[in-house]
Order: C-alpha cells, then structure tokens, then sequence
C-alpha cells in the first residue's frame, strides 16, 4: 500500500497525509481526513436516506447494485491500475484477487437476496402448532459502518458493503488510509450502477476517522483488520450494545501428510505463502510436514521459491504494500536465526527504494520462534517437521489464532478427519485462501482471529434484525393460561406434562 506521512498543517486547516508508492517511494498523491463533525454529518444523511432505501422492494435493491457489475467489468483496468499504483501488486493478482471474486461476490449476493431475505412462514412443533403460525421477516439494521483494510482493499471493502446494502442498510465505509482511492472505487461503481450518494458514503481518514465512525449513532460495525484494533471495537461496541463482526488476524497452518502430492504440496506452500506478498489473513504461515517425506518435500519448495521473481516489473511478488510490515518481518526473520532457524532461500530486502523483500524460505522452525506464533504477513514459507499427523495437529492447535488452515493428503477423508480436529475457522483440501471466495461457506475465525462470520448462508441476514411474528391461528376470546387460574388450569398443564412429554410417542410427535 502507499506509504503514509502526516503533512504539515496550521491551525484550523484539515489534516493532510501524503501517500507515496512502495515500488519506488515517488508521492502518487494526498488525502484529505475526513473529520468527526464530517463523519457525524455523513450518519445523519445515511440515516435519513435509509427508509427510502429499504421502502423499495428486494429485487429492487439487488437489481440496483447488482448493475455495478457492469461498471466494474467496463471500468476494470482503471480498477486494476489504481491499486496498483497503491500497492504495487502484479497485474494478475490486481485482477484475480481483487475484480474477478469482487463480480463474483456481487452476481452471488445479488441473485440470492430475494430469496434469502424474503418473509417466509416458519414451521412450529409441537402443542403449539395447532394454535399458532409463525412468520419470520428480516428488518435492515439501519445505518452500517465498514472499516477494511489494505491488503486487498477493493474487493474485502465491497464484500460486506454489498451485503448490507441488499439488505435495506445504508453503509459508510473507511478504507485504509492507505490505499484509499483503491478501496474508493467501491462507492463509485455502485454509484455509478445507480445507488443513491447518501446510501453508500466513502470516508477517508486513518484510526481517528475510524474511531469516529464506530462511536457515530449507527447500528452495526463491520471490521477486518488487526487485533489490536478489533479489541478496541469491540469494547465500544460492548458498551453501546452495539453488533459487530471482526475479522482479524492469522497465523494458518498447512499439513503435508505423509501420502500428500509433494509436487503440488510444495507449490501450494510456496504460493500460499508468498501472493500478494504473504499479505494475506489466510497465509500459509505455518508448515508441518510429515518426517518421513519431509526431505523431498523441502527440496522441492527451495526449488519453487527460488524460482518466484520479485521486483518492479512483469513480476510474481510486488513489494510490501507497507513500510511497517517489513519492519515486522525483518524482525520476525532475525529471531529465526538467532535461535538457530536455516534461511536456505531469501531472507533479505530487496534493492532499490522500494519494499520489496525477497521470497524466503526457513527450515528448522519451531514455537519458541516469532515466525511460527506471531502473525508475519509475509513471504515467507517457514518449515517444520513433525512425527506424524497427530503432532501435525497438535502444533496447529497450539496457537492463539484460527481463522483458517489447509491440510495436503490423497485421502479426502483423512483431509475431513483432521479438519474436525482444528481449532480454527475453515479448512480446505490441497489448497488454502481460496475458502473467502466461496460466498457459500461461513468465513470467520476463532480464539484472536476474530468474532461471527461474513459469508455463507447467514451473511445477509446478519445485517437484519430476523423479526419472528407470531400469528394466532383461531383467535379465541382468551387464552388458557390466563387470568384467572384455576383447577382446571392446574389439571390441563399436568396432563400436558404426563401423557404429552411423559409418554416417548406422543414426545416424538410434539418435538
């Protein structure tokens, strides 16, 4: 992403940060912070837009911001060229990390909403079914407030704001502060499809901007980020009693059993590890490979990263999007060797001005080392031996974060098999971050990694509040437990208890 620098200001004047380029550190532009009176005004309008929004009818609003596929297919390369001026990522993955699963994110939700949001009758059980019916309807929150991050700030800033805007929501999102104007483009395709400008506002600004917005009158705060800051989210959000979901950090581990394909195991961890320069949640950051095919293992991996070409240019790896994540890296590598790690590939800055960072590779890692428990956000492949696949797992427990994980085998039972075992979010078979592309499965984390899912069958209906209504089918003049109570009441309720629940067919037949 862009480096970041507070300019000078006098007194009064609105904060400026200037933003330049991490392949060559020349300034690519400034950003005006928008301020906490801006912020504040910016709810008000989203929360007077936002019953003329959800008035209209589900396929209405899907329809609307499912127009902005269009746009974003029309207006893909200048999508692509601005976050790659931001970030400096390879072309290909400008366009299959960010636009391809951003249409796809789009035609999903989008197609889906009138079914899933749609009021619907419930089924009841039991004694009460003859007596009532039960209709469930979904009510947007209100007013959303999104804050997303640099690592691919286009499409995980259009995920959630699609989401709650098919809902009936209006969004105000924050980008990060530095790759603003790639996270932008979200409001201008869907303003451009044809949303209305108080329905989905862009705020730019850094961690005042952010924390003005959370403590704004809204109705849900939707994060990904860092730990750190989803702590102080969700502390906020907990005094106001206010929903949140936080999708925060990783450390996933990859297990290369003893029957893998080690030709594409050693592939899988080399790019798991290293796309997008290892900026990624779902990193490979963790790999335990099985003992007894651990040597051709790793002589395949020194092979393929070696191979993996970083630098400006037609490239595999662009630089680190930020100065800091470097800085945390180096950090991360020089306690590997201190502590006896091999660094047989990489392990070194890149020349020139620019972040870039060499594809590296470590072997002889173990828990006592940063690189295997602290997040690095890096490429780096660091390796570790195991017995077998029951200290496999036992490592890939052993750690305070789980948002996903991968496990390498011909068996795709085994692959089940262990999944079961792992605490973590996701698992997937021979592969790894592929799972947040798949709009069907649940995606969140557990323990560090975060709190409730985005994705998956419940996402849309997060942004609801799901109103069960509770019709009476007879109406009757009184119901039976009323006032006044009596011995029949008394006698009524205990038969309930002794031939209903009392007696195993009739239980069956109420459950």
């Amino acid at each position: 992403m862009a480096i970041v620098q507070s300019l000078p200001t006098t007194e009064g004047d609105r904060r400026k940060l200037a933003l330049d380029s991490p392949v060559d550190r020349h300034r690519i532009g400034e950003l005006e912070v928008t301020t906490p009176a801006e912020v504040e005004a910016a709810v008000a309008r989203a929360r007077a837009a936002q019953p003329g929004w959800a008035a209209r009818s589900i396929a209405e609003r899907a329809a609307i911001v499912g127009a902005a596929i269009d746009v974003i297919v029309r207006r893909r390369a200048e999508i692509a060229e601005t976050v790659r001026l931001e970030t400096g990522k390879p072309e290909a993955e400008a366009i299959g990390v960010e636009i391809v699963p951003a249409c796809d994110f789009l035609n999903y939700w989008t197609a889906r909403a009138p079914r899933e949001l749609r009021s619907h009758r419930q089924k009841l059980h039991g004694y009460l079914k003859p007596m009532k019916k039960l209709y469930m309807q979904y009510q947007p929150l209100g007013v959303i407030g999104v804050v997303t991050p640099w690592n691919a700030p286009f499409v995980l800033s259009l995920n959630p704001v699609v989401q709650a805007l098919v809902a009936g929501n209006t969004v105000l999102f924050k980008p990060s502060e530095v790759t603003p104007r790639s996270g932008e483009w979200v409001a201008r395709v869907l303003h451009e499809a044809g949303v209305p400008a108080d329905v989905v506002q862009v705020l730019h600004g850094d961690g005042e901007t952010g924390a003005a917005l959370v403590d704004a009158e809204i109705d849900k705060v939707c994060f990904t980020g860092s730990v750190g800051t989803g702590r102080k989210i969700a502390a906020a959000c907990a005094a106001r009693l206010l929903p949140y979901s936080l999708e925060l950090g990783g450390k996933d581990a990859m297990i290369v059993c003893a029957d893998a394909d080690l030709e594409k195991a050693a592939a899988g961890a080399v790019y798991l590890s290293m796309f997008n320069t290892g900026q990624v949640c779902m990193s490979v950051e963790r790999v335990y490979v099985v003992d007894s095919v651990a040597d051709e293992f790793i002589r395949l991996v020194k092979e393929k990263a070696a191979e993996v070409t970083y630098g400006p240019g037609d490239t595999d790896m662009g630089p680190f999007f930020w100065d800091r994540q470097r800085d945390i890296v180096i950090r991360h590598l020089e306690d590997a060797r201190a502590q006896g790690a091999e660094i047989v590939v990489g392990g070194e800055v890149g020349d020139g001005d620019g972040l870039y960072f060499q594809p590296t590779v470590i072997l002889g890692a173990h828990h006592d080392m940063q690189v295997m428990t602290e997040e690095t956000f890096g490429p780096i492949t660091a390796v570790m031996r195991v017995r077998d696949e029951d200290e496999a797992i036992r490592l890939a427990n052993d750690c305070k974060y789980g948002l996903s994980g991968s496990v390498f085998t011909k068996d795709a039972d085994k692959a089940r098999r262990i999944a079961a075992q792992l605490i973590t979010g996701s698992v997937v078979h021979n592969d790894g971050a592929v799972i947040y592309g798949v709009p069907e499965a649940p995606f969140g984390g557990r323990k560090d990694s975060g709190v409730g899912q985005v994705n998956g069958p419940g996402a849309l209906r997060s942004f609801t509040h799901a109103q069960p209504v509770l019709i009476d089918r007879w109406q009757p003049k009184r119901e039976s437990i009323w006032y006044p109570y009596s011995e029949k009441t008394i006698q009524n309720l205990d038969g309930l208890i002794k031939y209903g629940f009392g007696n195993k067919f009739v239980r069956r037949l109420l459950s």
